[in-house]
């Protein structure tokens, strides 16, 4: 066998043979440290560490404090806890079903309903086989064979998923004789799993791992029970719809049928953001209603609908932007770069928007300052505003729920609205879909169809959003009144065509290359539904145009 020169990421140029295992090359230069190893990268291309080498240049092994690391321990803990739940109940079915708290949650069906009791064997379970270093072995069978399989296991979920893949050739994993399909890479073997923790939460469990940040130690539970209440009413909309997973939804879109399904996930959408106008107008002190949520969760078209239902109530909402309260660019704090951070809360002027909601609350006439973008300053314009008897103000903007920004006003004048896309289909029931993701592809057509953005520019600046979110807006969110979930059942089959035609664009030498491959393998799951079948008041129209309440 011919010799591979590869620089390791410490300086070394070691000679390897072509064809050895990633792992041994790993295990041969001390390359493992206190934190696990779950991947290897070579010339900055990921592979699993079962792969053999195939090219020479820059080795490089990946641990669980990255991205890529993180989320493959998290996969295959899953695939540990799966084979433990069969191994303990045979005749039950597991669905991992969506973050929840720092770590994912699911549910068992079976003939008894879960308890903690079930929790205790289980994670006994999955130590032993963590302790017995078992390997996950990669395999590629055709897809008739996986059909096969999975119809062995009973698990019609998978069968529909596949009977939607063109591929003729399909790769399973396998754990101690159990096979499985798995969307990513996956560890070597369960010897790398060795923190966790799994509770019980009712009706199911949380399986905790790791954070990025925090690569060996479990972080202390932290209960969201508002995030968990609107996920369950998200799958009761998921019945009603009759979908359990992108199978049926496939299923859906062969059968002809999207038109009123689109049309019934509208309503219920609709049917909500009534809801919520009725709870406002209900509190007949609330006088600021305060939209907060992360990136790409629709909050314009979701204040705009929010507005109309609320004029059906009889009040007259009265938008306020945030963004003309910006303070002047070089008053604006900088990050710990050295960068201005406009996502910073003390980058509005809060004294003068306190002092402007004050005047308005006590019917008095204000004139609202615009902000010059262009030239970093505030201007007067001579925009005057007084509440009407029945006005009431509509805010929208990513501190909302922090009462910092609201600070000089009584609570009970105020009423919190979280919305985000936070979906609760999954690929299948082991194959959960992250909510970044949704938003993501969100935010990648919306850049590329109305801001002249490509695609690599957007997933290049995600990082940054995230840390953004994670800082201003998650830990807020349980402050709300109400959570309202964005996210359409159908969304990704209309979003497939242009986010797929921008990713495409990017090439193996980008550094997000690997993102923009990993979501267009996901995206090609879905079968393609006509953007014209979406209504013009949809909040999907915020992403793809076509909108009634705006233009791009």
């Amino acid at each position: 066998m011919s010799e591979l020169k590869l620089i390791l990421q410490d300086g070394r140029s070691v000679y390897v043979e072509k064809g050895t295992v990633l792992m041994e090359i790993v295990k041969k230069y001390s390359l493992e440290k206190d934190i696990p190893i779950v991947l290897a990268k070579v010339n900055g291309e990921y592979f699993e560490l079962t792969a053999p080498l195939e090219k020479e240049g820059y080795f490089e092994a990946v641990s669980i404090d990255t991205t890529m690391g993180i989320k493959t321990y998290a996969r295959s803990l899953q695939f540990v806890l799966i084979k433990a739940v069969f191994d303990l109940f045979p005749q039950s079915k597991i669905t991992i079903e969506h973050s929840l708290s720092k770590g994912i949650f699911g549910e068992i069906h079976k003939h008894e309903a879960l308890d903690t009791e079930d929790i205790i064997k289980l994670k006994q379970r999955m130590q032993e086989i963590i302790e017995a270093d078992i390997p996950i072995e990669k395999t590629a069978v055709s897809k008739s064979k996986a059909i096969e399989i999975f119809d062995s296991y009973g698990m019609d979920d998978k069968i529909r998923l596949l009977n939607h893949v063109n591929n003729e050739e399909v790769k399973l994993y396998k754990l101690d004789g159990r096979y499985d399909y798995f969307y990513g890479p996956m560890a070597y073997s369960t010897g790398a799993l060795k923190v966790f923790d799994l509770m019980y939460y009712d009706p199911g469990f949380i399986l905790r791992f790791p954070e990025e940040s925090k690569p060996k130690e479990i972080q202390p539970f932290i209960e969201h029970k508002k995030l968990a209440k609107i996920f369950y009413e998200t799958e009761q909309w998921l019945n009603i719809l009759e979908i359990g997973d992108v199978g049926s939804l496939n299923d859906k879109v062969d059968s002809g049928n999207m038109a009123e399904l689109i049309r019934v996930a509208e309503a219920l959408h609709e049917k909500k953001i009534a809801y919520i106008a009725d709870m406002i107008n209900d509190r007949k002190e609330v006088k600021i209603v305060l939209i907060a949520g992360p990136s790409s969760s629709g909050k314009t078209t979701f204040a705009r609908r929010l507005g109309i239902q609320l004029r059906v109530n009889g009040l007259v909402p009265i938008p306020i932007s945030l963004d003309d309260y910006f303070v002047d660019r070089e008053k604006t704090p900088k990050d710990e770069n050295g960068e201005y951070d406009f996502e910073s809360i003390d980058a509005l002027d809060l004294e003068l928007f306190n002092q402007h909601l004050n005047c308005l609350l006590h019917g008095e006439e204000v004139e609202l300052p615009t902000f010059n973008f262009k030239l970093g300053k505030r201007e007067w314009n001579g925009h005057k505003m007084k509440m009407p008897e029945n006005g009431i103000l509509i805010i929208e903007g990513i501190h909302g729920l922090n009462d910092k920004l609201t600070s000089t006003i009584p609570a009970h004048n105020k009423f919190k609205i979280y919305i985000s896309a936070l979906t609760q289909l999954n690929l299948d029931n082991h194959n959960r879909i992250a909510t970044t993701d949704v938003r993501m592809i969100r935010r990648i057509v919306r850049d590329y169809l109305s801001r002249g953005y490509g695609g690599e520019t957007t997933l290049s600046m995600w990082p940054s959003i995230r840390r953004g979110e994670e800082k201003n807006i998650f830990v807020f969110q349980e402050e709300a009144d109400v959570m309202f979930n964005s996210t359409l059942v159908y969304e990704l089959c209309v979003l497939k065509k242009d986010a797929l035609e921008e990713l495409s664009k990017i090439t193996p030498d980008s550094p997000v290359y690997y993102e923009a491959w990993r979501l267009k393998s996901f995206l090609n799951f879905f079968e393609e539904v006509d953007k014209e079948l979406v209504p013009e008041n949809s909040i999907l129209r915020e992403f793809i145009g076509g909108s009634c309440f705006y233009k791009y």
